[in-house]
């Protein structure tokens, strides 16, 4: 029995972070009824490891017939997620203040980049934009050269799907107090300003310049926080930010004491760096995981995503597992004695519709 049994979510079918909001949450046990339009020929899913433990019910929310059958489904249910830009559930009949008549209980979870409000709140975007305007993706990448896109984890998944279930819970915890269910917005450009706010720190405690990148301590600019190129074309990541680790970093990698004495110099980083460099270059990556690896110096070999899984730490802790046909991670967080579980993996389209609307 997972954490979250016995809750019911009704999940707009989206993409991205939203979808990955709902993901956690069947992980944890809720049952989460994901509400799709119906596809001519209704073809085969794609491999979405986000839809994993979810049922499917076709509904057209364009149709007023459907529109009511959402609504005695929404009667039902103690969390709603919707993933359409501000003023779409509206505009449907499925807004906030229409499904909290129908259930005052009900919270009712809204996943945008640029908010509910604001200038840019009906624009289009994507999480290159949300983190854009944060300072997350100027801060990232080498000096003298463009900022580097990290993926869509900084905006969409850690800013997006990881705040919205944050809030989200904390709803939950305050309705069972209250009776009474809210309105989460929950933007990824907010949660991509929050997982700046060490940099805010650093930058008024004079530690960080917010106008220089590959400049500073964690942002490759620090010859012991970087990554490094090996003989064999591979890489490693090197942390060795406390002194301690720094000076096991030394004795590990053979570096001259002499050389490598003042850590934190900011002058000597560059020379350093390219001295470092030189040094991990002459061994292959499984050579320097046979000198560095499960030390203290904050060393891991740099792995491409498809390698992972097959990682000895990876593979003993169980942190993939391989569902309809293709590796995806395990639920997460991992609770003691309220375990999470992949219950299935994708439905096909419709395929629980007779069954979750019959029930009503």
């Amino acid at each position: 029995m997972g954490t979250l049994d016995g809750y019911r979510v009704i999940e707009l079918a989206g993409i991205g972070p939203a979808p990955m909001t709902g993901m956690m949450l069947a992980d944890m046990g809720a049952e989460v009824i994901r509400i799709e339009r119906a596809a001519k020929g209704h073809p085969k899913r794609r491999k979405d490891a986000s839809l994993r433990g979810k049922k499917s019910v076709v509904l057209n929310l364009k149709d007023p017939e459907d529109v009511a059958q959402f609504l005695r489904l929404v009667e039902t249910a103690d969390i709603l997620i919707d993933p359409y830009r501000p003023g779409v559930c509206e505009k449907l009949g499925i807004g906030p203040d229409v499904c909290l008549v129908r259930n005052p209980r009900l919270v009712f979870g809204r996943m945008t980049g640029w908010g509910q409000e604001g200038p840019l709140a009906k624009a289009a975007g994507h999480d290159l934009n949300y983190i854009s305007i944060t300072g997350a993706l100027y801060a990232m990448g080498r000096k003298d050269q463009k900022p580097v896109p990290p993926l869509n984890l900084v905006g969409d998944m850690g800013g997006g799907g990881m705040l919205l279930m944050s809030g989200i819970l904390a709803a939950l915890l305050e309705c069972q107090k209250s009776g009474k269910g809210q309105v989460i917005d929950a933007a990824m450009v907010d949660g991509a300003a929050q997982q700046m706010w060490m940099f805010h720190g650093f930058e008024a405690s004079g530690f960080w310049d917010a106008e220089k990148r590959e400049s500073n301590f964690l942002d490759g600019g620090a010859h012991f926080y970087d990554v490094y190129e090996c003989s064999d074309g591979k890489y490693v990541s090197i942390g060795s930010i406390e002194p301690q680790f720094y000076e096991l970093l030394k004795e590990k990698a053979g570096l001259d004491p002499k050389v490598f004495a003042d850590q934190n110099n900011q002058a000597l980083w560059p020379e350093l760096s390219e001295r470092l460099a030189d040094v991990i270059l002459s061994k292959t990556q499984a050579e320097w995981c046979e000198i560095m690896e499960g030390s203290d110096v904050c060393f891991a070999p740099i792995l491409n995503f498809m390698e992972a899984p097959d990682y000895p730490a990876n593979r003993e802790r169980g942190t993939y597992t391989e569902v309809d046909g293709f590796m995806q991670p395990v639920p997460a967080p991992r609770f003691s004695r309220t375990k999470s579980e992949i219950k299935h993996g994708a439905r096909e389209l419709g395929a629980d519709t007779d069954e979750i609307l019959g029930s009503l």
